[in-house]
């Protein structure tokens, strides 16, 4: 392999098999992002159906996540990625066939969106735990700053892909083009053979319920894993979505409209594009004290949208923030590998997604209301306000300070 590419990458065949699926199908995830609204507004429906569209493909993650992550601690992970991928390629390849055709209706689209969302809810958790059985410890960080630095590329590439495909072989063709992806995944996965892994037999007769306490059981050891949850919860509900929503509005009414914006939104994926480089090098003893102050800067996000500042400088200060989310994702979450027991790693993951992602829709409801009872720049200050201080109230917990990259931790009550 190219001396260039990461060692992770040269010397890992297990990893760079996963790395090489996964990023495609991350990449064709993107153009679908961009490509279905265009999809629905293809068919005749309108905002309301959009966002019917786009609902009934989102919430479901957050509904059978939980239940994604006992299924991926019960049974081989890969195998459960590949089912996932599987089922997303022929959501994706029935929807741009009924596209194609011409007979898709706004229907459709939505009942094969839910079983997009769903497929995906089981696919994350079971990443999570498959990470340390496919790299040695040492370069369980990389391979996360890797998956991630892709995971930045395509929020800068794939919507300008996507816009290229959609006016060239329409919204139909470039779904397509994210099934085709999907099948490529799948091709690498069933070629994958993990490691083993010390991993206990899981409890065939316990159920489903019982699994599901069992990891919310080790969440409960760890204060250090309650506390970030909260920090991701309000991140993901308060801050991201006061950006998402009243950022588009706030360029378009303040700073002259959606080219601000774009290069407000290019300059934070440039700055994780950043962030995912940093922490392919860069490994700190106390990871979880760099995690903690990376989401302090990145929960000042909203204040900087608000700051009335030129649009040049909140652009600088986004590409800040953008490198501070990457940082604290890529540690938080090796610390997490590190740190749980493989047997549950998964559904301890399946939590963390679900905060960090799968609620996320609560915060694009409110955001919209609030600002319209308080003012836009109100709105933007308060989520800061909120944010930071919950971000820095972590660093207080001796755990955080104490845990050092790669030494297990002691649990209390555990065995």
């Amino acid at each position: 392999m190219p001396r260039l590419l990461p060692a992770v990458l040269r010397e890992e065949p297990q990893f760079r098999l996963l790395f090489t699926g996964h990023a495609l199908s991350m990449v064709g995830d993107r153009i679908t992002f961009v490509a279905l609204p265009f999809a629905v507004l293809s068919i005749g429906g309108g905002v309301g159906e959009v966002g019917l569209v786009i609902t009934a493909t989102t919430l479901p993650f957050a509904l059978f996540s939980l239940l994604g992550g006992v299924w991926a601690d019960r049974l081989p992970r890969h195998r459960v990625m590949l089912v996932s991928d599987l089922v997303r390629m022929v959501s994706q390849a029935l929807s741009a066939f009924l596209l194609l055709s011409g007979s898709a209706e706004v229907w459709h689209l939505a009942a094969l969106g839910v079983v997009f969302g769903a497929s995906d809810a089981f696919f994350m958790p079971a990443l999570t735990g498959l990470m340390p059985a496919l790299v040695p410890p040492e370069r369980l960080q990389e391979a996360n700053a890797m998956r991630a630095l892709v995971l930045s590329f395509g929020m800068v590439t794939g919507p300008a892909i996507a816009g290229v495909l959609v006016a060239t072989i329409g919204p139909g063709g470039a779904i397509a083009i994210d099934a085709a992806t999907f099948a490529a995944s799948s091709v690498a996965l069933a070629r994958l053979r993990p490691g083993a892994l010390a991993r206990l037999e899981a409890d065939r007769t316990a159920s489903m319920l019982a699994d599901l306490r069992a990891g919310f059981a080790e969440i409960r050891r760890r204060a250090w894993v309650q506390g970030f949850l909260v920090v991701l919860f309000v991140y993901s509900v308060a801050v991201l979505p006061a950006i998402f929503v009243l950022g588009p509005v706030l360029a378009e009414e303040e700073m002259g409209g959606v080219g601000a914006w774009a290069i407000i939104t290019a300059a934070f994926g440039a700055g994780s594009v950043v962030g995912d480089l940093l922490i392919l090098r860069f490994k700190p003893s106390r990871p979880l004290l760099w995690a903690g102050l990376g989401f302090t800067v990145a929960s000042c996000q909203a204040l900087v949208i608000g700051s009335g500042l030129p649009v040049g400088v909140i652009a600088g200060l986004e590409a800040v923030t953008g490198v501070a989310v990457s940082a604290g994702f890529g540690l938080w979450e090796t610390t997490l590998q590190e740190q749980i027991p493989e047997h549950a790693i998964s559904r301890v993951a399946s939590v963390d997604h679900l905060v960090s992602i799968g609620l996320m829709p609560i915060g694009l409801l409110l955001a919209g209301p609030l600002a319209a009872l308080i003012g836009i720049h109100e709105t933007l200050y308060l989520e800061t306000a909120i944010g930071v201080p919950v971000a820095l109230a972590v660093l207080l917990l001796p755990e955080v300070r104490s845990i050092r990259r790669g030494r297990p931790a002691a649990v209390p009550g555990a065995a």
